[in-house]
């Protein structure tokens, strides 16, 4: 299967930021994003909420949902026709889950093609003003089909199945937090042979830097402020013109929104400042890249199962169980969080991006990072997962991480189960062979045999969304074959 052809911003609704109880919202109403339903009520309310963005000073709301390539796509409609896409829905072709990173199409087994329509459904819960584009409103969308029923290639969908998953078959809620890397330079990178000109000439998270780019900083976090998003940490990074924001967690499908959101607004907020935002894994393959590491926890009635209990570092049995099914899982996890050719110029040994499949207390060379909760706040536990980049779909790769450790879980009897190996301290790179961890994949193409190997993730993703996957990836192998690693880096770094 390869490619076939070459005022003040305020919410509208409930913050898009984070909640105390992440399961708050399935457990009041509805789940996020719900099918269309033609009710009075829901009518009524669907009113309203477009009479508060006019209101509000918005003319226009982006729809959004992000493709198996990693990029956000978007239908956008008039606020006062708000209503009518909560009521019944946007019309769109599913032939958007087999594009490629260029604009290409593929085709898979079940998705592809010129047939068949979609209806994409706006999350009211997370609709919001956006502060660095005056005018306009965002909303998250679910996918469904033209009869209400879910569409099962709808990776946002895919990631509330997971975490449903976890509530109803465990009792344990999923807390995640994803961290955003960016690269911004003063206008755009044309060609592989383009010089960048980047806006900072500090050292390495200096505050010379944040000097250097104190006003567009200062906007970024006022924008996501306004927008309801609370802002953990913002500072440079290691690369020239290279930032990091980290947002406070919440559940797994917002979080996943929360990294669309975020994207944007640092993307709109640089665009202002007359600098390009790059979000790819690699800006200059001879320098470090930008990962998309996802942080989580799992609580149970209040209680973070990562903290208080007699297993490594203070884990909960379920906690390790579930760290286990994860890290057995990410060979094939890599298909989903490193899914572009590019990932693996980033996913190299000793540059702290995670290539070695092991884990460790804080060890920011293991692929799984467990961060132990601090003396005065034993709560904030939590593992990491280094091994991923912002070319990721978060909503695939945090319904795939939830599917690998449940399938641990599965496994758990009393307290027979999987359970994690000896944790790695230092560079796995220097550990001498026979004491050295297996190294993950180094390409997409080994990461995508793993893929098709895992029944976990088949299984998980059902044969529609795992078979568009593949093939995407499957495509975009084909699109670079023989690419050299600044071209590749060319193509894909101002991509997401």
């Amino acid at each position: 299967m390869g490619t076939t052809r070459r005022t003040s911003p305020q919410h509208a609704g409930t913050a898009a930021g984070t909640t105390a109880d992440p399961a708050a919202r399935t457990r009041e109403g509805a789940e996020p994003g719900e099918a269309p339903q033609e009710t009075g009520r829901a009518h009524e309310q669907a009113q309203a909420a477009a009479a508060r963005l006019v209101r509000a000073g918005a003319h226009g709301v982006a729809l959004t949902w992000v493709d198996n390539a990693g990029l956000t796509r978007v239908k956008a409609v008039p606020a006062s026709r708000l209503g009518q896409a909560l009521t019944a829905g946007v019309g769109m072709s599913p032939c958007f889950d087999v594009y490629l990173v260029d604009d290409s199409m593929t085709d898979s087994p079940h998705i592809g093609g010129p047939d068949g329509d979609l209806r994409l459904v706006p999350d009211p819960e997370r609709l919001t003003v956006l502060a660095a584009q005056p005018g306009w409103a965002w909303a998250p969308a679910t996918r469904y089909e033209q009869d209400g029923t879910p569409y099962a290639g709808c990776q946002r969908g895919f990631a509330r199945r997971m975490a449903g998953q976890a509530r109803d078959e465990h009792g344990i809620e999923l807390r995640m937090g994803f961290e955003t890397e960016w690269v911004v330079t003063r206008g755009p990178l044309p060609d592989a042979a383009g010089e960048p000109a980047y806006p900072t000439s500090g050292p390495a998270y200096g505050m010379a830097r944040l000097v250097e780019t104190s006003d567009y900083l200062r906007e970024v976090l006022s924008a996501l402020t306004a927008q309801g998003v609370e802002v953990l940490q913002i500072h440079p990074e290691y690369a020239p013109g290279q930032f990091e924001v980290s947002v406070a967690p919440s559940d797994p499908v917002g979080a996943a929104d929360l990294v669309v959101l975020v994207r944007e607004t640092v993307r709109a907020v640089s665009l202002r400042h007359g600098l390009t935002a790059m979000f790819g894994p690699v800006v200059d393959p001879a320098g470090v890249g930008s990962g998309g590491h996802l942080h989580l926890s799992l609580w149970r009635k209040g209680r973070n199962l990562c903290a208080g209990g007699e297993g490594p570092f203070g884990m909960t049995r379920s906690c390790e169980t579930f760290l286990a099914g994860v890290l057995r899982e990410l060979p094939a996890l890599l298909a989903l969080g490193a899914p572009t050719p590019a990932s693996y110029l980033r996913l190299r040994p000793s540059r702290w991006a995670g290539a070695y499949q092991c884990w460790g207390l804080e060890n920011r060379e293991a692929a799984l990072r467990f961060v132990a909760g601090t003396r005065n706040a034993p709560h904030c536990a939590n593992a990491e997962v280094k091994c991923v980049d912002a070319a990721a779909n978060p909503y695939l790769l945090a319904g795939g991480v939830l599917a690998a450790g449940l399938a641990g879980l599965a496994e758990l009897t009393g307290d027979e189960g999987p359970r994690l190996p000896e944790p790695v301290r230092g560079d796995p790179a220097h550990a001498a062979p026979r004491q050295a961890p297996p190294r993950l994949p180094g390409s997409l193409d080994e990461a995508l045999r793993h893929f098709a190997a895992s029944k976990v993730l088949r299984t998980a993703l059902g044969e529609p969304l795992f078979g568009a996957v593949r093939a995407v990836r499957e495509g975009e192998i084909a699109l670079f074959e023989g690419a050299s690693d600044q071209g590749l880096a060319a193509a894909t770094r101002g991509r997401y």
